[in-house]
């Protein structure tokens, strides 16, 4: 069979690279065409086209890049065409990908979305349009069934693909020694994967390092960055091999295994950090014009995926203009200090259970298979 997935991000790389490989398990001869990243590329997919091309944040942000959004959809629809795939395998992303299920079920084509788009927080009348053209809606997190109930769409929940992840992971007991670590505590910077993230976030989390010197601060880099993508800070030109603070590259989930906590910006990082029992901040900073659109139109109590499941304020969240250096430093001292540190492990722990059991992505690949078969 052929398969046509699209990821638009670094987490659905992740995703997708672990479906691609339970699709192969399945099907021997499978075929797979793909918008996605290095992970997927490594899992056997021909990329068309890499994640970071796509990844804007922030309706600013998709205002200025209208023209190129609109270039990858003209070209993605021609793509999917030629290739002629029995099956469009969507991985979130939503803005694009809605408009690709909507395309592909007019010519015919089978669509699986895997990893629902996120109808639940704003414009929850998608899921109308959802029902229409998409065959098979599978759900990662545990509340999202009960909300497709409340509009009549049957869903199939196959559990979160992180816990597939990290129960591969072995933790590398020289991971310090091989990346030029010491013995001090290292405080992991998680300011995501897209450009104007950095942007936003690096900065004021690179700003805390020197008041806590007993303390290394280590940036997990990004696939397909470079070290000059994090160049943002005025230390980083006076002392570019400062010892505290450095870049790990694909490297992310050895750096949490190895931390005593971390600065994460809001999205599937704080869920990865909670599944590493680190105590976290959760940061997150936009463009102005973005947040005040966003806040009048996101229907959430929280941005971080922990405190969404746990449906509590398990992890701080600094938003917009609550994310200064003076409010991160004063949570950073909490969790330091041990105020938050036992009580956010032993919520982990309940958030890992509602998440239950392993084998998500083998799950999803069986899905995609039967509507096929």
């Amino acid at each position: 069979m052929r398969y046509y997935l699209i990821a638009g991000e670094a987490s659905g790389d992740l995703h997708g690279s672990n479906l691609i490989c339970e699709l192969r398990k399945l099907d021997k001869k499978a075929e797979i065409r793909c918008w996605g990243g290095d992970m997927m590329q490594q899992a056997g997919a021909d990329v068309v086209k890499h994640y970071r091309e796509l990844a804007f944040m922030g309706f600013k942000e998709v205002l200025v890049n209208i023209r190129t959004i609109f270039r990858n959809m003209a070209f993605c629809k021609q793509d999917i065409l030629a290739y002629k795939p029995d099956a469009l395998v969507l991985i979130d992303y939503p803005g694009f990908n809605i408009r690709m299920a909507e395309f592909a079920h007019k010519h015919g084509i089978k669509v699986v979305y895997y990893i629902s788009p996120q109808v639940w927080a704003w414009k929850a009348r998608r899921v109308k349009k959802l029902k229409l053209c998409v065959d098979k809606m599978l759900c990662i997190l545990p509340f999202e069934v009960d909300f497709y109930k409340k509009w009549n769409y049957e869903v199939c929940y196959v559990g979160h693909p992180l816990l597939d992840a990290i129960d591969t992971f072995e933790k590398q007991p020289d991971f310090r020694t091989s990346y030029g670590l010491d013995e001090r505590p290292i405080i992991a910077l998680l300011p995501g994967s897209r450009k104007q993230e950095l942007a936003k976030m690096l900065p004021t989390m690179l700003g805390l390092k020197a008041d806590y010197p007993n303390y290394q601060f280590v940036i997990a880099g990004a696939p397909g960055l470079t070290a000059k993508d994090y160049d943002l800070h005025p230390d980083n030109h006076r002392e570019p091999k400062s010892p505290n603070h450095q870049i790990v590259f694909s490297q992310t989930y050895q750096l949490l295994a190895h931390s005593h906590a971390a600065l994460v910006t809001s999205g599937t990082a704080t869920l990865e950090t909670a599944l590493f029992r680190v105590p976290q901040v959760v940061c997150y900073r936009g463009s102005q014009l973005s947040y005040q659109i966003g806040k009048r139109l996101v229907n959430i109590k929280y941005i971080s995926l922990v405190n969404l499941i746990l449906d509590k304020p398990v992890v701080t969240e600094l938003i917009q203009n609550d994310f200064t250096s003076e409010k991160l430093k004063t949570e950073f001292n909490k969790i330091l200090a041990g105020v938050n540190r036992e009580t956010m492990q032993v919520e982990y722990e309940t958030l890992i259970t509602l998440l239950g059991k392993k084998g998500a992505s083998a799950k999803a690949a069986m899905e995609v298979v039967g509507i096929l078969r």
